[in-house]
């Protein structure tokens, strides 16, 4: 007979830091999945300006880069606030600036690189979607890493279920808890980092890198992108515990994703062929 207070599935007990120096302070996972992101992203476009692939000198993909750090990182926070908590930087504006708390929008991310991008090739001759289809093939690999790095912090975890691989997440409950008293969880995390990360990065890498779409096609792997994504955030919002409250019924990830199919749709419909 097991013992009704062992919990029946295994217990997040993962540290958000790979080196910690103090309580607060340290190497964090969340922080080296930005950062492994955008070093394996720019390889992989220095790789595509330098095989022809991608419209733009080689040397220049360190700008393109910059650009887009900063667009990825000032739209995912600014993102957070205005679409999951307007009133709590309304009431204290400097939740802004205290990154260190978390908080980043994967909407807002995706709002920062087009800004990032027209503002690029308003100073380099190369056109919107061109670039903007090379970027966004590899977007979803620095989504993945960020969802594992969510995982090993314990945030933004999935709803009760009673599923075999489900997982305990101590901080989903009032501090003090008995771990048997608390209910085990979808790792929403994982599904997204495999659904909504590395396999869109996997066949988007295969558009971009063995059909003809980015050179005959400009802005159809980024319109694919759009809904592709927004189905895949979809399906992940079923089982992960909604982080605001509801909008016209839905979750605000997945009202946000429905508009990304659409806006998807109408790319699409806008793209043609070049010649």
């Amino acid at each position: 007979m097991s013992d009704p207070a062992t919990p029946s599935h295994w217990v997040h007990d993962l540290s958000p830091f790979l080196i910690q120096f103090n309580e607060s302070f340290g190497l964090r996972y969340y922080g080296l999945s930005y950062l492994l992101g955008f070093a394996l992203g720019g390889w992989i476009l220095w790789v595509a300006a330098l095989r022809g692939r991608l419209a733009l000198k080689p040397e220049a993909v360190a700008d393109l880069m910059t650009a887009l750090v900063i667009g990825v990182m000032v739209g995912g926070r600014l993102g957070y606030f205005a679409l999951y908590e307007p009133r709590t930087v309304l009431e204290d504006p400097i939740q802004l600036i205290r990154v260190w708390d978390g908080g980043m929008a994967s909407h807002g991310g995706f709002v920062g690189v087009g800004v990032a991008i027209a503002w690029f090739v308003r100073k380099h001759p190369i056109r919107f979607f061109a670039l903007a289809d090379a970027v966004i093939a590899v977007a979803p690999l620095g989504v993945g890493l960020g969802r594992v790095a969510n995982f090993i912090n314990g945030e933004l975890w999935g709803r009760v279920t009673d599923v075999s691989w489900a997982v305990i997440f101590p901080a989903s409950a009032i501090p003090g808890t008995p771990l048997a008293e608390i209910p085990a969880r979808h790792p929403s995390q994982i599904y997204a980092a495999a659904l909504e990360g590395f396999l869109i990065f996997a066949y988007l890498q295969w558009r971009f890198w063995k059909t003809a779409a980015p050179l005959r096609q400009p802005g159809r792997i980024t319109g694919e992108f759009l809904i592709i994504y927004g189905i895949a955030r979809v399906i992940t919002e079923m089982f992960r515990e909604p982080d605001a409250s509801l909008l016209l019924g839905l979750t605000r990830g997945t009202l946000y994703s429905l508009l990304m199919v659409i806006a998807g749709t109408i790319v699409l419909r806008r793209t043609k062929p070049l010649g």
